[in-house]
């Protein structure tokens, strides 16, 4: 319940993100960043034993956890974001949705071959049965060279995501892993929107741009990582990445309520086929 939970925010928030597209990519999510970091911060010292890791209340990662950290916030947090809002303009969210949704087949065959395993031939199995149900899902809808490689680097992201964070949320526990993620994703962002131009570009945020941030940092980062990170923790890589599935049918579902027209019949069989492959993970 938590995964699904975490990837029902997320998968809304794609659709949601194409609100803040007009808006400078990198300095925007670093702002959602900074917001997200500040808020777990402030949970993590109120609350020193809420969702802690096996490491003592108050610590600070190991040399190796920083590293992983680093890698997670660059690819997992700002290259995910960031290629997220770079395909929308050229690609529909279905688009979108459909890269990413081939998440759970990846994290089924890479999550046991990480800790030096075989995949499970029932995940393996189940993972691409949602991927299926995913792509009937989505459908097939415009995307240009761009918007392909752009959701490309966001299916990346997505897998290095629950990948890395595995590898440190025994010790440090999802609250620490997200406060220290989100922390050093912006001074990435930031380091990227220079040579992008982007500081030339800045401008206030329109009232809409401001709360479609503030509503990606608090839902989209806070909630949705403290809920996918403990599930994660619970069900291991291999299970809960076949969940990632639950993500693009939460787009198509929000895509349809801001567009206000019903999805299609094949849509909604591929609801089905997701549900097929979610009951034997």
């Amino acid at each position: 319940l938590l995964c699904v939970g975490g990837m029902v925010i997320v998968g809304s928030s794609v659709s949601i993100s194409q609100l803040i597209v007009d808006y400078p990519h990198l300095t925007g999510q670093a702002a959602r960043y900074t917001l997200a970091a500040a808020a777990l911060f402030a949970i993590a010292r109120a609350f020193p034993r809420f969702l802690a890791g096996e490491a003592p209340p108050g610590s600070r990662p190991n040399r190796r956890e920083w590293v992983i950290l680093t890698v997670l916030a660059a690819t997992g947090l700002a290259a995910f974001n960031a290629c997220v809002l770079i395909a929308l303009p050229h690609a529909d969210p279905a688009v979108v949705g459909t890269f990413i949704g081939a998440a759970p087949l990846g994290l089924a065959l890479l999550g046991p071959l990480w800790r030096g395993h075989r995949p499970s031939t029932r995940l393996v199995v189940a993972a691409g049965t949602v991927v299926l149900g995913t792509a009937l899902v989505q459908g097939s809808g415009r995307a240009d060279l761009v918007g392909v490689l752009a959701s490309v680097g966001a299916l990346g992201g997505e897998i290095a995501f629950s990948l890395l964070a595995a590898a440190v949320l025994p010790r440090l526990g999802p609250v620490r892993v997200s406060a220290y993620s989100c922390a050093l994703a912006v001074p990435l962002l930031l380091a990227a929107a220079v040579p992008a131009g982007e500081f030339a570009r800045l401008r206030p945020p329109t009232m809409i741009e401001a709360a479609t941030i503030g509503y990606l940092a608090a839902m989209m980062t806070v909630i949705a990582f403290l809920s996918w990170f403990t599930g994660l923790r619970r069900l291991g890589v291999a299970r809960a990445g076949v969940l990632v599935g639950v993500m693009p049918v939460a787009t198509l579902a929000t895509a349809a309520v801001q567009a206000g027209t019903l999805p299609h019949p094949g849509q909604t069989g591929g609801v089905l086929v997701v549900g097929l492959g979610l009951t034997p993970a």
